[in-house]
């Protein structure tokens, strides 16, 4: 068995950094600011043989009021799955009335509560411990989580009836760093077992909503505040035998709005999740309709080549005369994502969240689909006899045959002659037919030329003026066949 341990305490007691540590990821947003976590975010950690999955969640403190009630539900749910409970105390603080309280709660559980202090460094652990020892505890474990120190004596303790194995040497941090190297290349070299799916819009336009949702359960924080999500939280989940990963990101802001460092630091990871994505979905607020900070972010989508589902949000409500306008305008400022299907939906009340599943079940399908050399050679054949490509200085420019250069966007490498001379227009062409005829609906596709070597690029100064005149006349006799 796996076991399941929840991090709990007050705000800013290093819960994040410890989770960062037992991962041996970035995946927490940290920073020196309480309140910082606001939803569950759940990894995956390795102590030698035993594997073990971790719960970050936000600081708890019993009078929560607000959105601070809501994070205190996530924590109470995670308290509810874990089968450990590292209760994290702050030693620079000392013993609070928060932590008193919240220490009565916890033994009220019938699971193991470990008692984890942190910050110790720089501090005499004789002098911290006749303070918190008032709890009536008879042990707790004295950590650095920053530096990694005693991590090592609390995890050995803790899943003492776990693992199997002898715990590794050293104090940094747990797990084997080889096994997990090769576990790490083995992952980028296999295909992708599970979808990552992210979610991206601006502040406030219900995008944990949208996903809490789509899992049919409360599993983010979702409160009537710009700015709630900070963090890229990852959710995995099955769907009729499928494995998706569902990321909930940060609102992007446009960038002179931003002048705090931990939305700065949010919106990178937001950038980042999207990066990570294989099929994102767009969120927009139907009330303001298309504005500039939407089309940055499909920039930014176009950018990475992924796959795009775009979700008007908050549709209902809205008068039938507001909605006839906001079409019109989305139709307007979208021409350029003919490819991405569009979707009014309502987040709140479920109205059309269904058919997003539908939609990027067909973008992933799409922007992974295997394109064999014949098919596509065959379709450029066409093409070219139905529309032939223009002159070039009295040349007709010659494609030759296509093949497949990669997915995830599917990218058609053509090659032929004077491929760097085929205007715009031509390409547009191209790229139309084989979406239409490949049916590659929600995916962008990136057409690439390549062009034969000239094989007397760079040694005319080389040859001999016979040479020269053999080449020359050459020339004359290919131009006099080609006519």
């Amino acid at each position: 068995m796996i076991p399941v341990i929840a991090l709990v305490g007050r705000p800013n007691v290093g819960k994040s950094t410890l989770f960062n540590r037992l991962t041996r990821s970035r995946d927490a947003l940290v920073a020196d600011v309480p309140g910082l976590t606001r939803d569950r975010q759940y990894g995956r950690g390795q102590f030698g043989e035993q594997a073990f999955v971790v719960i970050d969640t936000g600081g708890i403190t019993g009078g929560e009021q607000g959105i601070d009630a809501a994070m205190a539900r996530q924590t109470l749910q995670a308290v509810d799955e874990a089968d450990l409970i590292f209760f994290m105390m702050d030693a620079r603080d000392g013993l609070t009335a928060a932590d008193q309280e919240l220490a009565r709660r916890l033994r009220q559980l019938e699971r193991p509560v470990y008692y984890v202090v942190n910050k110790m460094d720089g501090i005499d652990p004789a002098v911290a411990a006749a303070e918190f020892y008032r709890l009536g505890i008879e042990r707790y474990h004295a950590i650095a989580a920053v530096q990694g120190a005693g991590i090592r004596a609390l995890m050995t303790d803790a899943l003492a009836a776990w693992a199997p194995a002898e715990a590794p040497a050293g104090d940094e941090a747990p797990g084997d760093l080889a096994e997990a190297a090769e576990a790490s290349e083995e992952d980028e070299a296999a295909p992708p077992k599970a979808v990552r799916l992210a979610v991206l819009g601006r502040p406030n336009v219900g995008k944990s909503t949208l996903i809490n949702r789509m899992l049919g359960e409360e599993r983010l924080v979702v409160f009537d505040q710009p700015g709630t999500t900070r963090d890229s939280i990852h959710i995995d989940f099955e769907r009729q035998g499928r494995d998706w990963v569902l990321i909930d990101t940060a609102g992007v802001r446009r960038r002179r709005s931003v002048a705090d460092a931990v939305e700065k630091f949010s919106i990178i990871k937001a950038l980042q999740a999207m990066e990570q994505a294989h099929v994102v979905i767009l969120v927009i607020d139907a009330r303001d309709g298309i504005v500039e900070q939407d089309l940055n972010l499909l920039g930014h989508v176009l950018e990475s080549g992924r796959a795009l589902v775009v979700a008007v949000n908050k549709w209902d409500g809205l008068t039938e005369d507001h909605r006839r306008e906001v079409r019109r305008e989305l139709d307007r400022r979208l021409q350029f994502l003919d490819y991405a299907e569009l979707h009014y939906i309502s987040a709140l009340h479920g109205t059309g969240v269904g058919h997003l599943y539908e939609a990027v079940e067909r973008a992933w399908a799409a922007a992974t689909r295997p394109l064999s050399t014949p098919h596509l050679t065959r379709l450029l054949e066409d093409a070219v006899a139905v529309h032939p490509p223009p002159l070039v200085a009295g040349r007709r420019i010659k494609l030759r045959y296509a093949h497949a250069g990669g997915s995830n966007p599917p990218r058609i490498v053509i090659h032929g002659n004077q491929v760097d001379k085929i205007p715009a227009s031509y390409q547009r062409y191209l790229e139309n037919l084989y979406r239409r005829e490949l049916d590659l609906a929600g995916t962008p596709l990136k057409i690439e030329f390549r062009g034969g070597a000239n094989p007397w690029a760079g040694r005319r100064n080389e040859l001999t003026p016979r040479q020269l005149a053999r080449r020359k006349r050459m020339m004359r006799h290919v131009k006099k066949r080609s006519r």
